[in-house]
């Protein structure tokens, strides 16, 4: 069995680690830590795991993390996993980091969107974590900077068309949505219930952090430079994410030559669903699984595709991703513990 730890896991990522990581069939967690609750049973916490998970949470001790683990998940603000990690790869620990510390390979990125980066050494080493693409890579990796969650819905649908040439990486407008979740469990008055509920609007409109993330990886897929217009919002609902992309197209193509490049590149991914016949993905579909629904729409007489997205922002977007990484770091089926059977309705 593989021993696993979740470094911050009373947050709303570690939580749903928790969750995930106590119903895998090839791991045994032996290890929660929390500063706001150490020394608190986990099932106290969060009622829901009484019978389910028995770990008391403990404060953290490098030195403890690395005696009771192999691989361990950092589940906590950006800025701390990076002093944390040296030490537990020193020791020869196999690190997902959930915090967007080791998502670039580009330092100046990085600390222009976030801070100054204290081992920006390891950003040559480390993975971004977004299995469908960089899945070999992912397969020798020692450290992963598993994906933002409006990357993840963002990029996913990108990847194939940009890399084939279909659209015109200059156009791309991406409209994002997500729960209030992905704000975090931490208090703040834009997440309170006044303030979200029966509220939808727009926030750090062309400044969020996730774009540099984006920027970044698509291009790779262009082979230049991408800089794309990206817009989140916030919706009044607990989980969930919905990405909505424009592009203009390259070069005149059918239906079935987006959906045929689509479903070519994720050809053996379990957890990539193409709709049909353009039919819009639901959040509801995919809540509480690790599946990205992508559905697609040719706006007739405009030369534009119309790309959908939906992902459960905590699974897909967060720890259900980490775990895929998890798996297939230590060469265990990638699908090992993320076979939640969507709900119907």
């Amino acid at each position: 069995m593989i021993r696993a730890g979740v470094v911050g896991a009373t947050g709303y990522a570690g939580a749903e680690l928790v969750r995930i990581l106590s119903g895998h069939p090839e791991v045994k967690l032996n290890m929660t830590t929390s500063r706001q609750y150490a020394g608190k049973p986990f099932a106290d916490i969060f009622p829901s795991m009484k019978g389910v998970v028995d770990l008391t949470c403990a404060d953290y001790d490098g030195n403890q993390v690395a005696e009771k683990t192999d691989v361990v998940f950092m589940a906590l603000p950006h800025k701390l996993p990076m002093n944390f990690v040296p030490e537990l790869l020193k020791k020869g620990k196999k690190i997902i980091d959930l915090s967007a510390d080791f998502r670039f390979s580009n330092v100046s990125a990085y600390e222009a969107a976030y801070q100054p980066h204290a081992a920006k050494d390891l950003l040559k080493e480390s993975v971004y974590g977004l299995c469908e693409v960089f899945r070999d890579r992912i397969r020798t990796a020692k450290l992963i900077g598993n994906p933002g969650c409006y990357p993840t819905s963002v990029i996913l649908p990108l990847y194939p068309l940009i890399q084939n040439g279909f659209v015109d990486a200059a156009s791309i407008i991406a409209d994002s949505k997500s729960g209030v979740s992905g704000a975090g469990r931490s208090l703040s008055q834009t997440s309170h219930y006044c303030e979200a509920t029966e509220s939808f609007k727009a926030y750090k409109v062309a400044g969020h952090r996730h774009q540099p993330e984006m920027n970044e990886i698509l291009s790779l897929a262009a082979g230049a430079p991408v800089d794309i217009t990206f817009v989140p919002h916030l919706l009044p609902m607990s989980r969930g994410m919905e990405s909505t992309i424009y592009a203009n197209l390259k070069k005149s193509v059918t239906y079935q030559d987006i959906y045929d490049c689509l479903a070519e590149f994720y050809a053996g991914c379990p957890f990539i669903r193409i709709t049909d016949n353009g039919r819009p993905p639901d959040t509801a579909h995919v809540r509480g699984t690790n599946f990205c629904d992508i559905g697609f729409v040719l706006e007739k007489g405009k030369n534009r595709v119309i790309l959908m997205a939906v992902i459960d922002n905590l699974v897909k977007g967060a720890a259900g991703q980490a775990v895929q990484n998890m798996n297939l770091m230590m060469g265990l089926s990638e699908s090992a513990g993320l076979n939640a059977v969507p709900y119907p309705i």
